[in-house]
């Protein structure tokens, strides 16, 4: 099976969250299940760095009013495609955010040639001439690449199957309908069945819309994303599709997440070498200023937002350090919010210790050196923090929602008796709630004997692409299967 993927942002060139990660390594992983994946992605700065022999594919003299050009080359163990286009790429800011950290005024136009260009490539071939690669399927990733379903649905040429991921339906790219006419649809395309969205053109609903199967990061997301509460205004949409969606939990790359051989710490270890972890946490302690003692070190590796549950954990932190735990912020993000944990800092000096960045490296030294990593998301699509906090030995607290809800085994009376908690979670998300859980981490943490065998058990958790990816190969393969191809 051949398969194009499609996604602003892939790992390990370009990464702002977690669809970075899945972008990048699902398509390794479907390799191991005969699935060859080619996969398109803008041509930023950063990708044009690796691009130098890479080999021209296509030409595009207009796309959507700009020049760009198709790229192939192989790197990491990917097959890219990168859509070589400087008029929409070639800038100093991220991704999305200008260096004024403003979103990009003509995003629109960015993300459509995007999903233009892989319509495109999908149903012409990749070098124009019907005799080139052609995929069987395509994978588009969230709103940024979701136009392209719409695209292939409203072209003269045959449908390619196509599935859309949602990682975060928070995200939707919805944009004023003065920009309709520059998206090169036909003007039936901009009906309720089509790419309008409450008098908007909504690129996310247009993919929910016009895809022929959706996809999403967990199973409990799934469901959740059918309520008012989860479903942020598709749900009736999502509701007449539900035939069509399905959850899959999202992997981690285990090579780069290796506490055995990950080069950024200062101490590997294994399961049966906890031990070892003594010196990252150590450093942990170090970096963040801490004081150096056998009280649990908790963490946080976050965006500092409401949606991560950053505002109830803020009203919580006297009385995590009052119970003798001592805490780790990494993150940045709603001001306020950075405020509320660096004003707790300077309340506890030595105790509760904040950088406000993104530090990848840092990161791991975290997973590795912390003792707990606190998720309490009011929601949460998949989640990969909780993940590495398995595969690392550092004891997931999490809030009971989305992927968190699928992926960690709460520490209850049961699940300690079956031997198979692999953290602590709790319910509905209050502050209370936090605050009762973090406690009760506390006393566990404190039976070092019963911690040692939550971490190993969070340890075994096979939190691989393996399980993931034979799901969305059974997935792929259905659709060509019951769509007769």
């Amino acid at each position: 099976m051949q398969v194009l993927s499609v996604a602003s942002e892939v790992f390990p060139l370009v990464k702002t969250g977690g669809l970075a990660d899945v972008a990048g390594a699902l398509p390794i992983a479907l390799g191991k299940q005969g699935i060859a994946v080619k996969t398109l992605m803008p041509g930023y700065p950063a990708v044009m760095r690796i691009a130098d022999n890479a080999v021209l594919r296509r030409t595009f003299p207009d796309l959507l009013g700009a020049e760009a050009r198709i790229l192939e080359i192989e790197h990491k163990g990917l097959d890219l495609l990168i859509l070589d286009c400087p008029e929409l790429f070639d800038r100093q800011g991220g991704p999305y955010l200008d260096v004024a950290g403003k979103d990009y005024t003509d995003n629109w136009r960015r993300f459509a040639a995007l999903s233009k260009a892989g319509a495109t490539i999908a149903q012409q071939g990749l070098t124009g001439d019907l005799g080139g690669w052609r995929p069987d399927l395509v994978h588009v990733h969230d709103w940024q690449a979701a136009l392209l379903p719409a695209y292939m649905r409203y072209a003269p040429e045959p449908e390619v199957p196509s599935v859309i991921t949602v990682h975060n339906i928070a995200f939707q790219g919805v944009f004023d309908a003065d920009i309709f006419p520059a998206l090169e649809l036909p003007p039936h395309a901009f009906t309720i069945d089509g790419i309008e969205y409450y008098g908007k053109v909504g690129f996310l609903k247009a993919g929910l819309q016009t895809s022929w199967e959706i996809s999403t990061v967990s199973p409990s997301y799934a469901e959740e994303i059918l309520t008012p509460e989860y479903g942020m205004g598709l749900e009736g949409l999502l509701h007449h599709r539900s035939e069509d969606l399905t959850g899959i939990v999202n992997g981690i790359d285990t090579d780069v997440w290796n506490p055995e051989t990950d080069t950024l710490l200062a101490s590997t270890y294994s399961a049966s070498t906890l031990k070892e972890r003594v010196e990252n946490k150590r450093r942990v302690a170090e970096r963040f200023a801490l004081d150096v003692d056998d009280a649990p070190l908790f963490c946080v590796v976050s965006r500092l937002t409401e949606q991560k549950g950053m505002d109830l954990l803020a009203e919580s932190l006297d009385d995590l350090v009052s119970h003798g735990a001592t805490l780790a912020v990494l993150g940045s993000g709603d001001k306020a919010l950075e405020d509320a944990f660096h004003a707790a800092a300077l309340r506890h000096p030595g105790r509760i210790g904040v950088i406000a960045a993104y530090d990848e490296p840092l990161s791991h030294l975290m997973q590795a050196g912390c003792d707990a990593i606190i998720i309490p998301s009011r929601f949460e699509p998949c989640g990969l923090t909780q993940l590495y906090g398995l595969r690392y030995g550092c004891v997931p607290i999490v809030a009971r929602v989305g992927g968190l809800n699928d992926t960690v085994i709460d520490a209850s009376h049961a699940g300690l008796a079956a031997e198979a908690a692999t953290g602590i979670s709790f319910g509905p998300l209050t502050t209370d709630n936090l605050a009762r859980a973090l406690r009760r981490a506390i006393r566990l943490y404190n039976d070092q004997k019963l911690w040692t065998v939550i971490q190993k058990q969070g340890m075994k958790s096979d939190v691989s692409w393996n399980r993931s990816a034979a799901l969305y190969a059974a997935l792929f393969s259905e659709i060509l299967e019951r769509k007769g191809i």
